[in-house]
């Protein structure tokens, strides 16, 4: 197994770690451990319409799960175009739920975020293996 696959396993972990505690939130009615402060606004995001997967009462954090769960996968197998194209595909998410945060809500979620940024650390390192088989 090459060094970069067993970071890109506990990321993987971390983020279905992040999306379970979201989701438990979200079933549960809780409110996330998260400040409210100015633009830092964990409920405002999670309470929004955009908190769940379009006509439906699912989480976008279950959605999460399934795709770190999905990456996990993916990166216990041997490296190949499927991590890279399935970095690819969330890293487009993360871009669209960053523009309804910042632009529609004009809200970010400290723990959404979290998420994120796993997903953008993964990418990278699809990326940095990609370069790397491609040398």
């Amino acid at each position: 197994m090459p060094r970069a696959q067993l970071p890109a396993i506990l990321v993987s972990l971390a983020g279905i770690a992040v999306s379970i505690y979201l989701t438990v939130l979200h079933y549960a009615g809780f409110q996330p451990a998260c400040p409210v402060s100015g633009a830092l606004d964990c409920q405002a995001v999670l309470s929004s319409q955009y908190a769940v997967i379009a006509g439906s009462s699912i989480p976008t954090s279950a959605a999460g799960i399934v795709w770190f769960a999905v990456s996990a996968v993916l990166w216990s197998r041997p490296f190949g175009q499927a991590q890279l194209g399935w970095s690819a595909i969330g890293l487009v998410a993360v871009i669209y739920l960053l523009f309804i945060e910042i632009v529609r809500l004009g809200a970010i979620c400290l723990w959404c975020t979290a998420a994120h940024v796993l997903v953008v650390a993964l990418a990278l390192i699809a990326a940095a293996m990609w370069n790397r088989v491609r040398a």
